[in-house]
Parts: C-alpha cells; sequence; structure tokens
C-alpha cells in the first residue's frame, strides 16, 4: 500500500531566525557590488552615489547594505572614462577628458567648460565651480551660470584630486599623496591634511550617518590587486599569478587638534611581536650575555596597551627615554637553541603635522645638549667627506628657513638616490656616488646633510605592518626592516620624515604625504637609540646578531579603532 499526503495536512514549517550584528557604520566598508573603479562620489542627502569610470555606471549606493543600482541605465557609454562627481540641486556633474558636464534627470550630458588639460575633479556650491587637474596644476573656480573663470588656487597635492564642498570648507583627496585635505574654499589656504587609511583615494563625500548624528566623510578607493587564479588549462602549472579591480569606500575619521598641530586619521588595534630564535651560522659559547631590544614608543600616534616578554622573562630598562627589553644569559653554549622576545599591543592611527614656513620664521637656538648629540657624525655617516660637505652646501643653496631647507635636502636626497635592495649598508659618501641606494642609505646622507646644516636628526624604525586592513585577525610577516628619520624644530620638537617613500616620481615633484607625517602601518620603535644591541664578556670579534639569531616579526591586525 503506497502512503498518500493529505492536501488538507500542511507540511510543517521550518522558519529560521538570525540576529543581526549591531554594525558601527563609521568603522563599516561599503562595498558596492558589480562596479570596477569608483572615480567619484557624490551625495543629495539622500543617496550615496559614484561613478565608475570603466564602465560609466552611474550607481546609488547603500552604504548599510552595499545594495547598488544604474541610474543612467541607457547613457552608460557617455559617462565612460568620466571622473569626479558633484551634485547640486537637480543637477549631475563630472569630468571627462579635457570637459566638465552637467547633466539632469534624463542623464544627458551637457557640456559646460572645456580646460587645455584633463579635467579631473568638479565640485559644486551654489553658483560656483570648482574644477580640478593635475596637469594644469591648480584649482579653477568658474562662474556656474556665465562659465567664465574667477580665480584658482595651486592644488594642496602632485597627485590626481577629486572635489567636495561643504559649508565654507573644499574638501580634496590625492591619489599619490594619500591625503585628504580640508581647504577655505573663498582663500585656498589649506587647513589641515589627514592620511587615509587605504592607498589611493579616488571620491570623497559627506553623507548623513545611517544612524542619525554628524555626517560620515565616505572616501572612495580604486586599485588593483594580485591573486592566485586556478587555471584548469594548464594541468603542469594550474596556479598563476593574475591582476583584479579592487573598489570600496570606507568613512574617513578625522581629529583635528589645532592647538598641537596636527590631525589623526583612521586607527587600529595591532599586536605585534618580535622575536629572535638562537641560530648560529659557527658554534660560540659565551658567558655573562646582556642581549637588548628596544620596545614601541608611545607618540601622538602610537599608544602602548602592554608589552609581555615571549619565550623568557626580560628586565626592562629606560635607555635616552626609550623602552628596553634586555635579556640576560649567564652562559649561552654553542649551539644552544632559545626563542625569546617581547609581543605588544597598541593602537596606531594616520598622524599629518600641519605647519608652514612662516610658522618657524623665528626659532629659539638648539640646545646645547641636543647639538652634541644629534649634531655630530655618530654613525659612520662620512660628514667629514668632501663629496658629503659639498652636497650640503649644493642642497640647500641660499635658504635659510629650516623647514624649507629639510624639505630641500629630502628632494635633493630624492634627485641624486635611486630606491634598491642592498644586503648592507655603505656609506652615505658611496650611495651618493653610487646612485642608488636602501632605506637605510637614504637615512645616513639624510641624517648627514641635515646635520651638516646645523638641523638636529635622528633614526627611527623597525618596521612597519603589511598594510592592508583588510586582513584582520592574520598573522602578517613584513618582508623587510624599515627606518626614516626625525628631524627636531626646536620650541616644537620631533617631527618624521619618511626615508626613501615618497621618492616616487622620476625628477619630481614628490609627494610630501610623509613628510611631516606617518600612516598608521609604521611601528615606532628606537627613537635615536640602537634598535638591538648584544654584549658579553668573551664575544669574538666582528660578532653580529644576524651570526647568532634569526628574527621574527609578525603583525595581527586585530580591529579598526572607533573614531578619535
Amino acid at each position: 500500500m503506497l502512503l498518500e499526503s493529505s492536501p488538507s495536512a500542511p507540511l510543517p514549517s521550518q522558519s529560521l531566525s538570525f540576529d543581526s550584528p549591531q554594525i558601527d557604520y563609521s568603522r563599516h566598508t561599503v562595498r558596492p557590488i558589480g562596479v570596477y573603479a569608483l572615480h567619484g562620489l557624490a551625495s543629495d542627502r539622500q543617496r550615496l552615489m559614484a561613478i565608475d569610470w570603466v564602465r560609466g555606471y552611474l550607481v546609488q549606493v547603500n552604504p548599510t547594505t552595499d545594495s547598488t543600482s544604474v541610474l543612467n541605465t541607457h547613457q552608460a557609454e557617455a559617462f565612460q572614462d568620466g571622473s569626479g562627481l558633484a551634485v547640486w540641486e537637480d543637477q549631475v556633474w563630472f569630468a571627462k577628458g579635457n570637459a566638465v558636464f552637467y547633466c539632469g534627470a534624463d542623464f544627458q550630458p551637457q557640456r559646460f567648460v572645456e580646460l587645455p588639460y584633463p579635467v579631473d575633479g568638479v565640485a559644486v556650491w551654489q553658483s560656483t565651480i570648482y574644477i580640478s587637474s593635475q596637469k594644469l596644476g591648480y584649482i579653477a573656480v568658474y562662474d556656474r551660470t556665465t562659465a567664465r573663470p574667477i580665480t584658482r588656487f595651486p592644488k594642496p597635492g602632485v597627485g590626481i584630486e577629486r572635489l567636495t564642498v561643504r559649508d565654507e570648507e573644499l574638501w580634496i583627496c590625492d591619489d599619490l599623496e594619500r591625503s585628504v585635505y580640508c581647504m577655505d574654499r573663498a582663500t585656498g589656504e589649506v587647513q589641515f591634511s589627514v592620511l587615509t587609511p587605504y592607498d589611493l583615494p579616488s571620491g570623497l563625500a559627506f553623507h548623513p550617518h545611517p544612524n542619525g548624528g554628524e555626517d560620515l566623510l565616505y572616501v572612495a578607493y580604486a586599485t588593483e590587486e594580485y591573486y592566485i587564479r586556478d587555471n584548469p588549462n594548464d594541468l603542469d602549472n594550474p596556479r598563476e599569478l593574475t591582476l583584479r579591480d579592487r573598489t570600496f569606500i570606507h568613512p574617513l575619521h578625522i581629529k583635528y587638534d589645532a592647538a598641537q598641530g596636527y590631525a589623526l586619521s583612521n586607527g587600529y588595534l595591532i599586536e605585534m611581536s618580535y622575536v629572535e630564535e638562537l641560530s648560529q651560522l659557527e658554534s660560540v659559547s659565551l658567558t655573562n650575555l646582556e642581549w637588548r631590544i628596544a620596545m614601541p614608543a608611545t607618540t601622538d600616534r602610537q599608544k602602548v596597551l602592554r608589552v609581555e616578554p615571549v619565550g623568557l622573562p626580560f628586565t626592562e630598562e629606560e635607555q635616552g627615554g626609550q623602552r628596553v627589553a634586555v635579556f640576560r644569559f649567564d652562559q649561552m653554549a654553542a649551539g644552544e637553541s632559545r626563542i625569546f622576545g617581547w609581543k605588544a599591543l597598541m593602537e596606531v592611527r594616520g598622524i599629518k603635522y600641519r605647519l608652514t614656513p612662516r610658522d618657524v620664521e623665528q626659532l629659539p637656538p638648539l640646545s646645547e645638549e641636543l647639538s652634541q648629540k644629534y649634531l655630530v657624525d655618530d654613525d659612520d655617516l662620512a660628514m667629514d667627506s668632501s663629496v658629503i660637505q659639498a652636497a650640503a652646501r649644493e642642497a640647500i643653496g641660499t635658504e635659510t628657513n629650516l623647514l624649507r631647507k629639510i624639505l630641500r635636502i629630502r628632494n635633493y636626497v630624492y634627485d641624486r638616490l635611486s630606491y634598491s635592495i642592498k644586503p648592507h649598508i655603505d656609506r652615505p659618501d658611496v650611495a651618493l656616488e653610487r646612485g642608488t641606494g636602501s632605506c637605510g642609505e637614504y637615512v645616513g646622507l639624510l641624517l648627514a646633510l641635515a646635520r651638516l646644516n646645523g638641523i638636529a636628526c635622528r633614526t627611527v624604525g623597525r618596521y612597519k605592518c603589511p598594510p592592508d586592513p583588510d586582513q584582520r585577525g592574520m598573522p602578517l610577516q613584513p618582508d623587510f626592516n624599515h627606518v626614516w628619520i626625525e628631524f627636531y624644530l626646536p620650541g616644537r620638537g620631533w617631527l618624521p620624515m619618511e626615508s626613501n617613500v615618497d621618492d616616487v616620481i622620476e625628477g619630481g615633484p614628490y609627494p610630501t604625504r610623509f613628510f611631516m607625517g606617518l600612516p598608521w602601518f609604521h611601528a615606532e620603535i628606537a627613537k635615536g637609540i640602537s634598535f638591538e644591541k648584544i654584549a658579553a664578556a668573551d664575544i669574538p670579534e666582528d660578532t653580529s646578531i644576524g651570526d647568532l639569531s634569526i628574527n621574527h616579526i609578525r603583525f595581527t591586525i586585530l580591529q579598526e579603532l572607533p573614531p578619535p
């Protein structure tokens, strides 16, 4: 007998219920669906809109769900290669080629004005149009009713810039500078700038917070990423390295402290560990070995929450105002195996100091203590070499302003060195004559030229966290160590300056993103002191740490910090 189901007896239903997680939209990454490269962002207070320059889509994006819809369904081709985006009343504005266009609800673009050079960004406020062009080198200001130029301001950065307006402020993002600038839209004076947490910002807009309250500043990013692709047609080598587009939108956090002269941006809670593994190249026995490893510093942008030992206990000492972990061994036997080091939990943020040459016209003299410590050749800097002394004179010319001097020295070094990785660091005169250098050789030359010109400088390092905030909760290993410098401004204090990272354009103009600024992924350790040193009564001459051990460096990005 077959069992039959009765139509009057419905099958039992099962419903699944999910508890929606509480989302902090101030830290929520918006990932629009079906777009390739967003090169402009705008808001009409109701909708967050973006322009995809690859497909020409003008899209509306829901910042809480990532839901994406195309607005210009029949005019996408006319928007292809479009960049920059602005909305004013019932009009949409964008740039394409050398021209600025606007359109109404029919999305049929009409030409507003054409420039001699490619246009990158556009912003609209009442009867005023702001237009940015990297090639032109200015932000041009036009009258919306007559299409005639009113004035123009120098671009604050050297890259491609997109614009938005908020009240009396013109906000600018620059892809090469990795920065967002806040400018007085009437005078063109930059009020402050901040570093973005991701590379290559490509648009920005203020939009209401999904939960109410203060508006969020959303920044779009457009880049490419490498990934391993599975190729089933190649049986011998089915894995291949290729590129794909990567574009998204993320809120930018800003805290500008006018009194302190700097602005903080997005930050992350990071765990960093530095561990040595004894692995001798040649067997050696050492008595009363003291192994010193500097620990992270607490600074304006970096807060150390705790440091704990790994493998072996250490005692903590202070050296030059820096925390140092000291490991002691009564006897280290030949071939002995040990692992030891520290693990630190710290908060790190981007920081950008805002000082102009006018701010440093009248400085107090450098103290005798700093002069004796930071104007001398204490690290084989070849400051007595005729090559370096001539370079020090040539680098600054007749400049007397300290801020302009150090920037000219940086640009001089960038003009004459190209980056290359080397197994050891040569003296500055050797690197200068060779024309290439590692970050350590950039640092040596910068220190020598600055000190010869009366600018106190010191090294800082030692590592950078792999700079992708999306890779959270997993161990990340940096490929190389890294050092940069700090220069001293009397009456103000120490300011950071990257060694080689801004040397990205052959012959300039060079970005100033990391001149008086550091991104979130730098770990500040060992300011003006040795990062690591060993000492023992019976240590053989010329024995280095690399002869005794292998270091292991690991970062883990735990979470993005709340807005500062």
